[in-house]
């Protein structure tokens, strides 16, 4: 039975973050209307929830999905202003939101378990890179995704650190330079998402993508997340040196001894790590 709790709350806005469990996946929904911007308050509601989550045995697989017709304009621009009254004309709170952001995906890379960003709608700006930071992203044909802080006089500095490991350099490059809108075909394209499917089978697409990896192994997962993201600032000599120690442990674990033995007896392994 799936469960819905507030992970935090926003006393002006009611739930900004919702949270469903079920079969080792759990849903982290935005739910910051209209526009699911990411406002201090939602931020630190999804650095909390992922907290929590590292640390549970039982849960395999985040996805991270959005309420209404947005997926997440990025940062509360209103929020942001309304600080420039400040007597340090906003300096302090834009740090304190920009790190508090910064945080938020490096939550999301060190995470233990797999990250699948389900985007129904446009993904913009900070919410372009909470796509370009998760480690699968699959949306609908209709989403859209840009990085128009050029537009505005604002580069989107924070979000190239996503998009410029995601996409091809030039490409991100297009899009940060441009501020332009690019579709979910181009998305795919450019690397920022996996999959592209019609609005009403997302969440089933999703699903199942979720409960593949969530029948996996928790350690093997565990082990390639992070030797993925470690390799990948590697150079190559490097990267391999560090890929083959990775394997020998990865070789001596419980599950490793559980899979292999389940092959070579064809029979459906039983995973003994959490």
């Amino acid at each position: 039975m799936a469960e819905v709790v507030s992970l935090r709350k926003d006393e002006a806005r009611g739930l900004v973050l919702l949270e469903e469990t079920s079969a080792g996946v759990v849903r982290l929904t935005l739910n910051n209307p209209p526009a699911n911007a990411l406002s201090v308050a939602l931020i630190e509601a999804l650095i909390a929830g992922l907290d929590a989550i590292a640390e549970s045995v039982d849960i395999r697989v985040v996805v991270l999905a959005a309420s209404g017709s947005l997926f997440s304009a990025g940062h509360d621009l209103k929020e942001l202003t309304a600080h420039r009254a400040d007597n340090d004309e906003g300096r302090g709170f834009f740090e304190k939101a920009m790190r508090l952001c910064a945080d938020l995906m490096l939550r999301i890379t060190h995470l233990p378990q797999p990250v699948i960003a389900e985007i129904d709608g446009l993904a913009t700006a900070a919410g372009c890179q909470l796509v370009a930071t998760c480690d699968l992203a699959i949306c609908t044909d209709s989403s859209t995704f840009c990085t128009p802080g050029v537009n505005i006089g604002l580069f989107c500095s924070t979000p190239m650190v996503a998009i410029s490991r995601a996409a091809h350099r030039k490409q991100a490059m297009e899009m940060l330079l441009t501020g332009e809108t690019i579709d979910a075909s181009t998305a795919k394209d450019f690397g920022l998402v996996n999959r592209i499917v019609p609005k009403q089978y997302l969440q089933q697409v999703v699903n199942k993508y979720a409960a593949v990896i969530a029948s996996k192994s928790p350690q093997a997962l565990r082990i390639g997340k992070q030797a993925f993201n470690r390799q990948a600032g590697m150079p190559l000599e490097e990267a391999y040196g560090y890929a083959v120690g990775v394997m020998v442990e990865n070789m001596l674990a419980q599950d490793a001894v559980e899979g292999i033995g389940a092959v070579l007896g064809k029979r459906l392994p039983e995973w003994r790590e959490k």
